[in-house]
């Protein structure tokens, strides 16, 4: 295990998803912060470069465009960079594909020290298989990575929070561009959208939820989205109602979202990045979870499971991203679950957020 006065040029690699890596902030902040001596650089798609808000001062993050490092020689020459650039002595392979196996293998070749993640494939196989299903709770993807920094002999502590030191945000600092003043409101963030219709909760419902909340004095709904197609739902779901406020139609962008959301007092959130974006800045959440499984081991960071929607059904879960279509043919996970027991979670949340002011 290295000692906290040992100096190394630590290359971390993460390229997925924004979600995905979400997860692998509050994991290198914590490594930054207990190995002061050490140099880490963050190497990771453009995206989801722009959630590392207030950086330890020996963190370093680099966004790329993989179209421009295609191939094998494209690795090779992506590595070379790094290693010019910033002196890499330590790979760290939070990803384990294709592209960051090569980076790994360049890496060997060059004589540097390489760690790589390993996500446990085989027991997510088992937990997602059709029949004789073993659903048993997964290691968490962060204690992978803890795992993962530890085989480079780097120590990582927890005591990661929050990206805002304070807790909340200002929204009135320049660079988020809010305009907004919370006063004695409450502030519902929801986002309910995923990337596969296995995550999504029917719209229709979802609108129900909206509309209670939005009927309710003092309270101030903002609805999360990306893209023209869920900007369109969301302003459909706001229309008539001057407490929801679309933040797709605002497109802000992601710092303006994050401080947002910490100084939102609960969200709503599908298996989704806006829940684990949520994580990063204490945001408690409720989270509905529909073919994907908290067991899977994609749960928010230090989020409370109680917190989880989900109905038992043998068939769950069928997937680990909540691509595959739905062997039953009517998602009965998602359309299943009643919008009065989501918001009956929602308010218990509440109230206990309420009472820990």
């Amino acid at each position: 295990m290295a000692r906290k006065t040992e100096t190394r040029n630590v290359l971390v690699t993460r390229f997925s998803a924004l979600g995905d890596v979400a997860m692998t902030l509050p994991v290198v902040y914590d490594a930054c912060a207990a190995n002061p001596a050490m140099n880490f650089v963050m190497l990771t798609r453009p995206l989801p470069a722009k959630m590392f808000l207030c950086p330890p001062p020996n963190l370093k993050v680099v966004a790329v465009n993989l179209n421009d490092y295609k191939g094998i020689a494209g690795m090779r020459r992506l590595l070379a960079e790094m290693v010019d650039k910033h002196g890499i002595d330590t790979v760290v392979d939070l990803h384990d594909v294709l592209r960051t196996k090569l980076i790994r293998l360049f890496a060997r070749m060059r004589g540097l020290r390489v760690a790589g993640i390993d996500k446990g494939r085989k027991a997510r196989k088992a937990l997602t298989r059709q029949s004789k299903k073993a659903v048993v709770q997964l290691t968490p993807m962060p204690t992978r990575y803890r795992e993962t920094f530890d085989k480079a002999g780097i120590y990582v502590a927890e005591s990661f929070k929050s990206l805002f030191p304070s807790g909340n945000a200002d929204l009135n600092a320049s660079e988020f561009n809010l305009n907004l003043s919370k006063g004695e409101e409450t502030w519902l963030a929801i986002a309910p959208f995923a990337a596969h219709d296995g995550k999504i909760y029917p719209t229709h419902l979802m609108e129900r939820i909206i509309d209670h909340y939005a009927e309710l004095p003092g309270f101030r709904i903002f609805v999360f989205g990306a893209g023209q197609k869920e900007e369109k739902e969301i302003e459909r779901m706001a229309k008539g109602r001057g407490n929801v406020v679309s933040m797709a139609a605002k497109n802000l962008g992601l710092p303006a979202e994050l401080a947002l959301m910490s100084n939102c007092d609960t969200m709503l959130a599908m298996d989704s990045a806006n829940m684990h974006l949520a994580s990063l800045v204490g945001l408690r959440t409720v989270s509905v979870w529909g073919a994907t499984h908290p067991f899977t081991g994609f749960y928010g960071f230090r989020q409370d499971i109680a917190d989880a929607v989900q109905l038992e059904m043998v068939c769950r879960p069928c997937s680990i991203f909540g691509n595959k279509p739905c062997r039953r043919h009517d998602y009965h996970c998602l359309n299943g679950i009643s919008p009065s027991l989501i918001i009956s979670r929602i308010d218990a949340k509440l109230k206990s957020v309420k009472s820990n002011e």
